[in-house]
């Protein structure tokens, strides 16, 4: 269920992203709240990816959805 809305959410992230050139995967969501994304295309790639993970889909995430403690690109 908490998957359901983690994807939900990044749904809402993904345009701004994908108006960039990069995008985001869903790869995990453990029991614990950690949310396990991919950073593709120029996101993957651009020096500032740390930034626009914690600043925005994280924040964006724990925002949505009870229970995500943080997330992470793998």
């Amino acid at each position: 269920m908490m998957r359901d809305a983690v994807q939900t959410s990044l749904e809402k992230i993904r345009g701004m992203l994908q108006a960039d050139g990069g995008d985001v995967e869903l790869v995990d969501v453990s029991d614990d709240g950690v949310v396990k994304v991919r950073l593709t295309g120029r996101c993957g790639s651009c020096p500032m990816s740390q930034m626009t993970l914690k600043m925005g889909v994280e924040r964006q995430l724990k925002s949505d959805v009870p229970g995500v403690h943080e997330v992470v690109n793998v």
